[in-house]
């Protein structure tokens, strides 16, 4: 199994429409630890770490998100793994 972390940054109307909440239970569903949040921009930044095949499906899935949201664009960046194997979570700083 190859690891892998990215750091994302979702764009569109992604706050206020549960997208937090939604990405928390697809992340958990795929077995990724990680965190997403809020940012005073008005995008959703999220960072996943795990197997690689199920970080590839889980961009895939924030293209479109929770049912209200509208996503304009998904900013993948990866980054050196970290060994973060907790479980995904919010956070609201």
């Amino acid at each position: 199994m190859a690891l892998k972390r990215v750091l994302v940054q979702v764009e569109g109307v992604v706050q206020g429409v549960y997208f937090r909440d939604y990405t928390q239970q697809e992340a958990r569903r795929l077995g990724l630890s990680g965190w997403a949040r809020n940012r005073a921009d008005g995008t959703v930044e999220v960072v996943l770490e795990g197997d690689a095949a199920k970080i590839d499906e889980m961009i895939q899935w924030l293209h479109s998100g929770s049912p209200m949201a509208q996503v304009s664009g998904v900013h993948v960046v990866e980054e050196a793994l970290q060994g973060v194997t907790t479980p995904f979570s919010i956070r609201y700083n």
